[in-house]
């Protein structure tokens, strides 16, 4: 600023000022720089930015050493148990050699009962026995390493460690996936055996709104709320009927099928034989009219070119017929 002969006062600019002390003042130092100079990139930054910069390249590098880190991690999680278990016995065979070799160098290599272990086999099985017992985190303590060899028996300890946890990981979810797919399975048979329970239901509801229909032996209003809660019944279980279809990598085997798709189209003949015995004039609820419009759409994209799946002969049989059905349904 074009200050001189400045020392330290504690006292500050103006406490100096305010008690009369002298103040001597040389030409002032600030140049303007001249108008075709260009502004360093540098110069432009706020101080700001400029202070954060260091803090930005510090959360990159860890960023990046995270990246790393995952793609190791899913490097390990995509390998097989087996391959895992070989690749760390080949670490400790390949870390027995380094510890073997190591061992010709001065003051390195594996000491056991206070003598280094040479290049000879003894020093060769020896040097395999210290890495097995490294490897497993074991340690007994009869053979010890000097030198280089201490920061590869910590180098190899923590590998591993980490590799062999990741061995048992593999051996827990292996066994885990196995109970998830005997539970998935359980809990599939017993739906199946739910959707046939319930449609067979569905059929004997029906066979006796239809009886009574017929017979007149019970007022229509309760013969048709019965019809409604049936119908309805009848819906939620074509819904699951329709998944089944459209999901192949689901689909039941094909006898399973073929029982399912028997009992829907014998309760979709009796539904129509249901409403044809209805009598004249008796108008249809509102939950009928939609529960007979979800079936009838449902039922409708049952038939043999609609399924992805392809099925026996006598299956595409039983889906036109239900698609036949569904047509006079609606």
């Amino acid at each position: 600023m074009g200050y001189t002969n400045v020392r330290h006062y504690h006292g500050g600019i103006a406490d100096w000022e305010q008690s009369g002390a002298p103040i001597q003042m040389g030409p002032a130092q600030v140049s303007a720089a001249p108008p075709s100079a260009t502004v360093p990139p540098s110069a432009t930054v706020p101080p700001a930015v400029g202070e954060a910069a260091p803090l930005l390249t510090r959360v990159t590098g860890v960023v990046h050493q995270w990246s790393w880190g995952s793609r190791l991690i899913e490097l390990i999680d995509t390998q097989s148990t087996s391959r895992l278990f070989l690749f760390w016995l080949a670490m400790a065979l390949a870390f027995g050699l380094l510890y073997w070799t190591a061992g010709l160098l001065h003051h390195s290599g594996l000491y056991e009962e206070g003598r280094r272990l040479d290049g000879s086999l003894h020093g060769l099985v020896s040097a395999l026995y210290f890495s097995l017992v490294t490897v497993t985190s074991v340690g007994y303590g009869d053979v010890l390493p000097r030198g280089i060899s201490r920061g590869l028996a910590v180098v190899e300890a923590v590998s591993g460690l980490l590799i062999f946890g990741a061995v048992i990981s593999k051996f827990v979810s292996r066994r885990q996936d196995q109970v998830v797919t005997e539970i998935h399975r359980i809990t599939y048979e017993e739906r199946i055996d739910r959707i046939l329970t319930n449609l067979h239901m569905v059929l004997s509801e029906l066979q006796w709104v239809g009886m009574m229909f017929s017979e007149r032996r019970a007022p229509v209003e309760r013969i048709s709320a019965r019809l409604d809660s049936t119908v309805l019944v009848f819906a939620t279980e074509l819904r699951t009927i329709h998944y089944l279809l459209y999901r192949p990598q689901q689909a039941p085997e094909e006898p399973v099928m073929a029982a399912i798709l028997a009992a829907l189209a014998s309760a979709l003949n009796t539904l129509e034989d249901c409403l044809r015995a209805a009598p004249d004039g008796h108008p249809r609820s509102p939950v009928l009219t939609h529960a007979l419009k979800t079936v009838s759409q449902l039922a409708g994209d049952i038939c043999a070119t609609c399924v992805p799946a392809g099925y026996a002969p006598a299956l595409a049989v039983w889906m036109d017929e239900i698609h036949a059905i569904a047509g006079r349904i609606g």
